[in-house]
């Protein structure tokens, strides 16, 4: 009895023994690597976030502040030392669909109600079986993702307006839409864009301890100011700190507010874990995340989000390109999370500075060049020595991304695995008695 408590005990001071742990063997060189890395994943949260939440309706700074509030406490709760949240697009038509129809109130109601379903599915358990996804899908969702985030800034790079792309339409029909504007290139724009993406991988080239995206940005700055290029800034950012929204519950509440939350929950808890999972992956870490560790973020994220949502702030969920970022500039603790807030709280209160005088090509630059990162390359390489199932998984997941989204993505690439299973079960030559179902589950633990 006494083992079984003392157990108990333990699993219940987990949470807040890991990041004391990391602390005792913490020095100068992890900081500094935690500190580049911050400030480049701030980097690209700047204009993504006050893109998504101008796209959802929602003032523009709470898509930034998002990240600043959660960052804190997703530092202490979280399982993944490097996983960045923040917002998503993902979420982008769950969240406007409740501004347009109830305001900012409608906004926090369903953020709340979603924030509190995610706790709930941590509580669950359901989180932990994100690791039956096989790794083969887990690959072609990041070497989608990576194509997804080149492909969302190459209009910025070239410079170019797309016409007819609306918010929910394909990665690809925007890729489309922006080769058709090839012709109007904006000379300026593009060698502000390749100057980050080349500065990046020659720095990596060099050492991966380089903050490679930071110098890419810096490189940017230097050919801006000896060639005199003149292209949009990120301009002065504002500093404001939001207020309090104010809602009322009503009856009908039910029949509006949950089926959205739930979707939302879902959408977000999803992408979360993969992304989580995605992460861990590319950093090729020995000791892995244990199935326990994907409820416990997802627990992690909803109460976090429960801090936002009061806000009428968007929900925070993973962001593939900003915690690559990390690993890329030498993060590798819970303190990389930490600066990546305090480093967002700093531009915006300093914005006139530094930041302000950033092209937007450069910054755009930056998610491109870890879009790249993103790509699998190497499974590119043996691609035609997997095996069938696996290959198959690899390009439809990867392709699914692009053409649908995330969640069908995943769906699709875990589908061929049920295929082969059945096909392996029900049709075998006359005789020949069946193999054993393929084990779909990927240990990381």
């Amino acid at each position: 009895m006494n083992r079984r408590n003392t157990r108990g005990s333990r699993l219940s001071a987990k949470p807040i023994q890991a990041p004391m742990k990391i602390l005792q063997n913490y020095n100068l060189c992890l900081f500094l690597g935690d500190c580049l890395g911050g400030a480049s994943a701030a980097l690209i949260t700047l204009p993504s976030g006050l893109a998504m939440a101008q796209l959802m309706g929602l003032p523009p700074v709470l898509g930034v502040f998002t990240s600043i509030l959660t960052a804190p406490i997703t530092t202490i709760l979280g399982r993944n030392p490097v996983l960045v949240g923040g917002t998503a697009s993902a979420t982008v038509p769950f969240i406007a669909a409740a501004v347009q129809h109830q305001g900012l109130g409608g906004a926090a109601k369903i953020s709340l109600v979603a924030a509190a379903m995610m706790m709930a599915f941590g509580i669950m358990r359901l989180g932990r079986h994100i690791y039956r996804i096989p790794l083969a899908v887990v690959s072609g969702f990041s070497c989608g993702i990576g194509a997804m985030m080149f492909i969302s800034q190459l209009h910025v790079i070239l410079g170019v307006v797309p016409l007819h792309s609306r918010i929910g339409d394909s990665t690809l029909a925007l890729l489309a839409e922006t080769l058709g504007q090839i012709g109007h290139l904006r000379m300026a724009s593009f060698a502000l864009g390749v100057v980050v993406v080349l500065g990046g991988f020659a720095a990596a080239a060099c050492s991966h301890k380089l903050p490679a995206p930071l110098i890419g940005v810096i490189s940017a700055l230097l050919l801006a100011r000896i060639f005199g290029l003149h292209e949009h800034e990120v301009g002065t950012l504002p500093a404001t700190f939001p207020s309090l929204v104010g809602f009322a519950w009503a009856p009908g509440d039910v029949f509006t507010v949950l089926p959205q939350a739930l979707g939302l929950a879902i959408v977000s808890s999803v992408n979360l874990l993969i992304t989580s999972r995605v992460v861990e992956h590319f950093r090729q870490r020995r000791k892995h995340l244990k199935r326990t560790d994907a409820d416990a973020e997802l627990g992690a994220y909803g109460i976090a989000n429960l801090c936002v949502c009061v806000f009428a702030a968007p929900m925070s969920v993973g962001i593939p390109s900003r915690s690559i970022a990390i690993v890329r500039c030498g993060g590798t603790t819970r303190v990389s999370n930490l600066m990546h807030g305090l480093f967002l709280a700093a531009f915006l209160a300093f914005g006139a500075g530094f930041v302000s005088h950033i092209p937007v090509p450069a910054l755009a630059g930056v998610t491109a060049y870890t879009g790249l990162c993103l790509l699998e390359w190497s499974t590119w390489r043996r691609l035609h020595k997997m095996a069938r199932a696996d290959a198959a998984a690899f390009i439809v997941t990867a392709a699914a991304v692009l053409m649908v989204d995330a969640i069908a993505a995943v769906a699709a690439g875990c589908t061929i695995y049920v295929v082969q299973a059945v096909c392996h079960r029900f049709v075998r030559p006359q005789g020949e008695t069946a193999p054993p179902l393929p084990k779909l589950q990927c240990e990381l633990d």
